[in-house]
């Protein structure tokens, strides 16, 4: 089994609002979500991953939201990003915090449950119930670490099909998702059209560019560079955090922008530098060496602060195989076709929508990937946030999902 951390959610300010919303009982506040996990792999049945190897026993952790109707053809599946889990929306016994897309998704919402049956799952590989590199390898008896063999993109999303066929669905109404979510759902269009009739892939491209990459390669080695690492064989109760906070705080700034630093922090300090439960002050020194040091900048504070928080709830090798996943991305590799000639016979109606100040995956690349989809429409989140303008800004993205299926489903 996979070790299954609680979710702690990340955007600031944001999710306070939710949590006050749902504990004032306010309408539109957090509903009770189904969650379970289903083995879509197993000995008699293996899993063959795209690189050679296969696993023979993979299990999915999902949630769903909703009711499969009589046809089984008004699903959504919801795709998450790099760190995130099946908890999108609602609440249950385990997650009494609402869900990454909770605005988004429930009665009324624009992924209406009242019409849709709403699935989201935690990927092959990751962390949060799903098997990957946690759960124990039936070989050894230990967890795989490491040693958990090489995955694609399209292997999540081979997992996921079969999840989705265990769930009794003939075909989806939509798949949706953003970041490396949307590198799930243009896969999904290309390898399983006959089961998927529109996508919205958000701020993402056609595949992980030489910027993305290099910046994945940075955060993957700041993890290894950790004494704890210890080439990927740590004991799960002693992962390398320090690395793994310093991976972190090179990616949020990736995932913010200037201008939405600017706004939050400035120029501001904090009166007395924290170093919590004795860690490493993320990208300065040794705890020791800050001692005369009285006062930081409060970027400085949040970087420390978010690295710490990712290290309590996230696995290192995890991290490093996701990164690596989303570092294969290439919708045209091995397709013996070029990137155009793929996106042009994807024949679904696609929304794209890209962020004007996303710095991880320019607009260029949502312009590019909509000007190039056969029936595409292309929308803007206008925001200074960045690329996590789509876990932030929900009033702008519910104003275009709520047309887009309200399209892509009546006609």
């Amino acid at each position: 089994m996979s070790r299954i951390p609680t979710l702690v959610h990340e955007t600031w300010g944001d999710h306070a609002a939710l949590l006050a919303r749902a504990s004032a009982g306010q309408p539109g506040g957090a509903f009770a979500a189904n969650a379970g996990v289903v083995d879509v792999a197993t000995p008699a049945r293996p899993l063959q991953l795209e690189k050679g190897t296969e696993l023979p026993q993979v299990a999915l952790a999902y949630e769903t939201y909703g009711e499969l109707n009589a046809r089984g053809d008004n699903a959504i599946l919801v795709c998450h990003a790099l760190t995130g889990s099946a908890h999108a929306a609602g609440v249950h016994e385990r997650e009494q915090v609402p869900g990454w897309w909770d605005p988004l998704i429930g009665t009324g919402k624009p992924i209406d449950t009242d019409r849709y049956f709403v699935i989201s799952s935690n990927v092959l590989g990751g962390c949060y119930g799903s098997t990957g590199p946690t759960s124990f390898d039936p070989e050894t008896g230990r967890p795989y670490g490491i040693d958990f063999p090489r995955y694609t993109i399209r292997d999540m999303v081979r997992a996921q099909r079969l999840l989705v066929e265990e769930l009794g669905v003939s075909s989806l109404a939509a798949v949706i998702g953003g970041s490396m979510g949307g590198m799930q759902v243009l896969e999904w269009a290309v390898m399983y059209p006959e089961l998927v009739r529109a996508i919205a892939p958000i701020a993402i491209g056609a595949g992980h560019s030489a910027w993305a990459i290099g910046l994945n390669e940075v955060a993957r080695r700041a993890i290894m560079s950790d004494p704890s690492w210890q080439d990927g064989h740590y004991p799960l109760c002693n992962q390398p955090e320090t690395g793994l906070g310093l991976a972190r705080a090179v990616a949020m700034f990736t995932y913010r922008s200037f201008d939405s630093l600017e706004q939050k922090f400035g120029r501001e300090r904090v009166g007395e530098r924290s170093s919590l439960n004795g860690k490493l002050a993320i990208g300065t020194a040794v705890e020791g060496e800050l001692s005369g040091l009285t006062e930081s900048f409060e970027i400085a504070s949040y970087l420390e602060y978010q690295g710490v928080k990712l290290a309590m709830r996230f696995d290192a090798n995890t991290y490093i195989h996701l990164t690596l996943a989303m570092d294969d991305f290439d919708l045209a590799e091995g397709r013996e076709r070029s990137i155009e000639q793929v996106l042009a016979r994807i024949e679904q109606p696609a929304l794209v929508v890209g962020i004007s100040s996303d710095v991880l995956y320019p607009e260029v690349e949502q312009k590019r990937l909509a000007a190039s989809l056969s029936n595409a429409r292309y929308e803007r989140l206008v925001s200074p946030h960045g690329h996590d303008a789509f876990l932030i800004e929900f009033p702008q993205l519910a104003v275009h999902l709520r047309k887009f299926l309200s399209d892509v489903t009546h006609r």
